[in-house]
């Protein structure tokens, strides 16, 4: 098919809603990444996501809505720290998982009795739900298993031909995927995919807030994902990632090492002035490395890299999630020096 590109106009945004409306899927901004929106509740434009993202049945969608209060329409309860959770963060990069209700098919919550349910913050994503009157699901709207893109650029890369249209709503604000949680009775709750909203911040509502395990690991055999990143190689470019663990000095002496033709580093802002080998940079800060990191690993990608060393993030606030994402980029592949 041939791939439309919408602009980020009044005009744009309805016909995209339409698309939508009439079970196509559209490549659409928001503030996390660019998703590939369809109607949740359609399991044929659902399918349609499946197929063009190439991504595993198991693997749940997350349901976009236009304000926490709809989320009684596709749940089958919603418990009373969800609306204290969503009062302070919402609309915002935060999943809640909640057992789902019938309206949801289970193609879209990967064969699981729940759903993740979020609101937005991007104001197009937002207009787009609105307009086309569906919960809309949106996964990365990237090849499963390539970094997730941030540009409309990266979307029609991966996408051009595979969907109907792709709306560009200019660089995402945050650049990894939403904070995925459950919840673990009436003052706490699980962080199984870890986001722009930290534990530190979850811990401002909530009395306990649990870091699941699978966040720094690989999934066990038969263990089910409940949240989307936790079970498969992800957000890895075609060159072979590998996360090394070190001060500066540390890194410099293994780069020194295990330099050669097609390697690359991915650095820290700031140490490029001592680093004399082939490097990009991805920030100076965690939240400067979230919102680099997929655009960073694309390029590397582009000027066609072998193998990529990356300086490993620090593990607090958002570095976690810029480390869960790297963890897995790298097939949990990790070098401890």
């Amino acid at each position: 098919m041939e791939t439309i590109l919408f602009r980020d106009t009044a005009e744009d945004i309805s016909a995209a809603a339409e698309l939508i409306k009439n079970g196509e899927v559209v490549g659409i901004p928001t503030e996390t990444v660019y998703g590939l929106g369809a109607d949740a509740c359609n399991e044929k434009a659902v399918k349609a996501v499946f197929a063009a993202k190439g991504r595993p049945a198991d693997n749940p969608l997350i349901v976009h809505i236009a304000d926490f209060s709809q989320a009684s329409l596709y749940t089958a309860s919603v418990p009373a720290l969800a609306y204290k959770l969503a009062e302070r963060f919402c609309p915002g990069p935060l999943t809640m998982v909640l057992p789902k209700n019938e309206k949801i098919p289970m193609i879209t919550s990967g064969g699981l009795d729940t759903v993740g349910i979020r609101v937005p913050s991007h104001p197009v994503m937002h207009s787009i739900i609105e307009r086309s009157g569906c919960p809309i699901a949106a996964p990365s709207a990237n090849i499963s298993g390539l970094p997730s893109p941030t540009c409309a650029e990266h979307v029609m890369e991966d996408m051009n031909g595979r969907i109907a249209a792709v709306l560009d709503g200019g660089k995402s604000e945050f650049g990894v995927e939403s904070t995925v949680i459950s919840l673990d009775g009436d003052e706490s709750v699980r962080i199984l995919r870890p986001g722009a909203v930290t534990k530190e911040m979850l811990l401002e509502v909530c009395r306990n807030v649990i870091i699941d395990p699978a966040i720094l690991r690989e999934l066990k055999d038969g263990e089910r994902a409940v949240s989307p990143g936790m079970k498969y190689k992800h957000y890895s470019p075609k060159a072979d990632v590998v996360m090394v663990e070190g001060e500066l000095d540390d890194f410099k002496n293994f780069i020194s090492q295990n330099n050669g033709d097609g390697v690359y580093s991915l650095i820290f802002d700031g140490d490029e002035a001592e680093f004399p080998y082939r490097y990009f940079t991805y920030g100076a800060d965690s939240s400067e490395q979230a919102h680099w990191l997929f655009q960073r690993l694309r390029e590397l990608d582009e000027i066609g890299a072998e193998k990529v060393y990356v300086r490993a993030p620090l593990k607090d606030g958002i570095g976690l999630a810029v480390y869960n994402r790297l963890i897995r980029a790298a097939g949990f592949e990790v070098i401890r020096i």
